[in-house]
């Protein structure tokens, strides 16, 4: 039963484990975010984005709050095929 849920919860994180990178590769090319697509990731990543930036401060002119939350949400994928198998 767990394994079709655990399924479409890991394709789930790897969609917005590419959106966010489509979002931070977007802001060097469309950096107002005018673009549809721009602004449509940027509705997608930033309920994961937001609560990371109060807490990480941005490193000069980087933010990694980016890097962070990949990096958050390939520790949860692997926890979750650990645990769920």
């Amino acid at each position: 039963m767990a394994d079709p849920v655990l399924s479409i919860l890991l394709w789930l994180l790897n969609i917005l484990t590419f959106a966010l990178v489509g979002r931070a590769l977007l802001s060097w090319i469309d950096p107002r975010g005018q673009w549809t697509i721009s602004r449509l990731l940027a509705d997608l990543t930033e309920p994961v984005i937001a609560p990371l930036r109060r807490v990480i401060p941005p490193i000069g002119m980087i933010d990694i709050s980016f890097i962070v939350a990949i990096v958050l949400i390939q520790v949860l994928q692997r926890l979750l095929v650990d645990v769920l198998r």
